[in-house]
């Protein structure tokens, strides 16, 4: 496990030496190089794990599992959506469905609070190092900004307007002061850019960040300028997507399934850029892909044992997406003839599209947003099996050791794409468009023509490569699909059929425990 960084400083004046050598003081980083990277490595770990391990969690939480970071984050970005429902009844996860959150949904004080937590981790480490001789000291206090960067970036998407502190504000108690969303663009963007010379070569420290990972999250941050700012820049996220493209260091995976499979890590998998590791062997809990795993898996249909090779604890029978986004995925007028998708084919494999890992359950309208998880659609995309199916070097029957991607490179080509369609050239769109499809159909029968490029059709592309990532909510809130009627989905608003919800959730409240303690916080409007 990742060793612990306390965050109180040591008595000055004693020459204080742990006595664990798993334990390392504030004051003893620079005593050897090994405390440096463990002490970082916990600022990663705060992202995707619960604690310390052996009970230990950083947040008291009845289930330390169900509050991480990813899988809070993953919640509110795909079940609030067309590509998944939950069917569990833990208290918030009907309101995340049915898009009926108030500032007490307790998914939202969970991410909330763990971003935050990461964001205190962040800056009292680049303190201690500033205070430390290091080699490398620059590149770690600059791995340390973009992973608070990142953290701002998540705050800034969902809640608009967070509390804010640096490290210039150190690690104590008070009331940290509230920053808006056009602000903090601006402070994220400024982050980034002042840490990309001190930041390693791409491709040279994969799972940590390097150039490469800056690259795409300046890019997701311009691709969302206007909904951050009221101000589209798509020059810019044409910019920096194209950075990542010309770098040479990254290329598709030749196959999309391998992105999802335990040995989806860079360079194995060339197009990773930036993921969270993780390892069933030293890195367990039930969390990021081992949670999508075992969530998506139930006993009849998707048995995780038969598809993902996990064997214990299996089987959850909670997601699965909705069929509004299976007829995105897969093109029912093509495949079948316009007719019913048939029971004889209950995994797609008629779809000329590759990227379909579905599968028919009892049936595919859900009948009440509580239903069972035998309704809907299955989601088999991650895998706890190597892409060939063999076994993990790391495989443990419980916990997968497949990376959660957060940035691969099919996302720069897409991004640079949207960013050259919104500057209306489409000539160059659409050759980007088409190396990602040339991938997911193994041919050119999928290439579309520049005349085919619309905001649709990229916004359907995007949940065509990307589902199950936690991106969904941010694509469809920055084309205008979130809450409105344009698009609806079954149990959208609470209604089978779907309907449009009130326009302010396309921003998620400030928790009601945070207004109610700092004086500092305003409420998101709306939600007063």
């Amino acid at each position: 496990m990742f060793s612990l960084l306390l965050l109180t400083a040591c008595v000055n004046d004693l020459d204080v030496k742990p006595k664990d050598p798993r334990l390392i003081l504030s004051d003893n980083l620079g005593d050897d190089p090994a405390y440096m990277q463990q002490a970082l490595g916990k600022l990663y770990a705060s992202f995707n794990l619960p604690g310390q391990g052996d009970g230990d969690s950083d947040i008291s939480a009845p289930d330390a599992n169900f509050f991480t970071t990813m899988r809070a984050l993953w919640n509110l970005q795909e079940i609030t959506t067309d590509e998944a429902i939950c069917a569990w009844g833990d208290v918030g996860i009907a309101d995340l469905n049915t898009q009926t959150w108030s500032p007490s949904n307790p998914f939202l004080t969970a991410l909330y609070q763990r971003l935050s937590l990461s964001i205190t981790y962040c800056n009292d480490f680049i303190n201690q190092v500033n205070k430390t001789e290091v080699e490398n000291k620059a590149q770690y206090i600059a791995e340390a900004r973009y992973l608070r960067a990142l953290a701002y970036y998540w705050l800034m998407d969902l809640f608009a307007n967070p509390p804010f502190t640096t490290e210039a504000d150190g690690v104590g108690k008070f009331y940290p002061q509230q920053i808006k969303r056009a602000d903090l663009f601006d402070y994220v963007v400024s982050e980034l850019v002042a840490i990309e010379e001190d930041l390693a070569a791409p491709g040279t420290v994969y799972p940590q960040a390097d150039k490469a990972a800056a690259w795409m999250l300046l890019s997701r941050v311009y691709l969302n300028a206007e909904v951050f700012t009221g101000t589209a820049q798509w020059a810019k996220c044409e910019e920096y997507s194209t950075k990542v493209i010309s770098s040479g260091v990254y290329s598709l995976a030749d196959d999309y399934r391998q992105n999802f499979s335990a040995d989806n890590d860079f360079p194995r998998n060339p197009e990773m850029i930036f993921a969270w590791g993780v390892d069933g062997i030293h890195a367990q809990g039930y969390v990021g892909t081992t949670f999508l795993i075992e969530s998506s898996s139930d006993a009849v249909y998707i048995r995780a044992e038969d598809y993902h090779g996990l064997t214990e604890n299996t089987n959850w029978n909670g997601n699965r997406a909705r069929k509004d986004f299976m007829n995105i995925l897969v093109d029912t007028l093509t495949t079948y003839g316009g007719s019913p998708v048939p029971s004889t084919d209950p995994e797609f494999n008629m779809a000329a599209d590759k990227r379909v890992y579905l599968k028919q359950k009892r049936a595919i309208n859900i009948p009440s947003a509580s239903s069972s998880g035998d309704y809907g659609v299955g989601v088999y995309k991650f895998t706890a099996r190597n892409h060939d199916g063999t076994t993990a070097d790391n495989y443990h029957p419980a916990y997968a050791s497949t990376d959660f991607p957060v940035f691969r490179l099919a996302d720069a080509y897409l991004m640079r794409a949207e960013a050259l369609h919104m500057q209306s050239n489409d000539e160059d769109a659409v050759k980007d468009i088409n190396v990602v499809r040339e991938r997911a159909y193994g041919n050119t029968s999928g290439n579309i023509t520049a005349a085919e490029v619309t905001d649709e059709f990229i916004l359907d592309e995007r949940a065509r490569e990307f589902y199950y990532e936690a991106q969904r909510r941010t694509d469809l809130v920055r084309f205008g699909q979130f809450t409105s009627g344009a698009y609806k989905w079954q149990w959208k608003g609470g209604s089978y059929d779907g309907s449009s919800v009130a326009g302010h959730l396309d921003v998620f409240p400030i928790p009601a425990d945070e207004t109610a303690a700092n004086p500092n916080i305003e409420q998101n409007d709306g939600y007063n």
